[in-house]
């Protein structure tokens, strides 16, 4: 396996991971929207359903992390970031993973084993309401996403380590973005000839292809 093709499995995983986490989000739509009609309609509010939105909603951001970290998604100040050149981006992140990500995620998946461990021995519920439910399966995922984010975080320093050699960050494995919506309302629209929406398409791969570039770690491989 060469390193791109590693580099594109890790972005495969935690792209699965975090789109499987994405359908927790419809759930937690149809908690919520059958809670007020219970609640406001119906005046039969559910005790429990203040935890069942809490842990659905972590579960949903924890799980994320790692497929937000792939898309190099997460926040970042760049106002000088995007300024340097790849080789100084590279090193500039190789040396805050080292110091602060892997330190901090390694610290995360140690406390979440604990806490998860501590919780399943005492069958812990919540205590927010009264016989509030379980929480030993959602603090679980705790060290879970943990994992993930450090797997992920693995394949980021080995991309680091290529832009240090090559000059030019590798690619990403593609995902949906900002750039694929506008082309399709510009296919879709009955206001734009077909030379403007051309043009448009292109300047607007162009803006997005020199941001990724200077700004969020490389391409994205199509």
């Amino acid at each position: 396996m060469d390193v791109q093709k590693f580099l594109h499995t890790i972005d495969g995983i935690s792209t699965w991971v975090g789109k499987a986490a994405s359908w927790l989000i419809m759930a937690l739509m149809t908690v919520v929207c059958v809670e007020v009609f219970k609640r406001y309609i119906m005046n039969m509010p559910t005790a429990w359903i203040f935890d069942a939105d809490n842990m659905m909603y972590g579960t949903l951001f924890m799980l994320c992390g790692a497929y937000t970290l792939a898309q190099n998604a997460h926040v970042r100040g760049d106002f000088l970031y995007s300024s340097m050149r790849p080789r100084m981006q590279a090193s500039l992140d190789i040396i805050l993973y080292v110091v602060f990500f892997f330190p901090g995620i390694a610290a995360l998946i140690y406390a979440g084993w604990d806490y998860a461990s501590i919780s399943w021995r005492i069958a812990e519920h919540s205590n927010v309401t009264a016989n509030g439910p379980p929480v030993y399966h959602f603090k679980t995922i705790i060290p879970i996403a943990g994992a993930f984010v450090m797997l992920q975080g693995v394949a980021e320093v080995v991309r680091c380590v290529m832009c240090l050699k090559t000059g030019e960050w590798p690619s990403r494995l593609h995902d949906v973005a900002e750039i694929d919506v506008i082309e399709e309302q510009l296919a879709h629209s009955e206001y734009v000839d077909e030379e403007s929406r051309k043009i448009a398409i292109e300047r607007a791969k162009e803006i997005d292809e020199t941001a990724r570039q200077r700004g969020m770690g490389g391409e994205l491989n199509t």
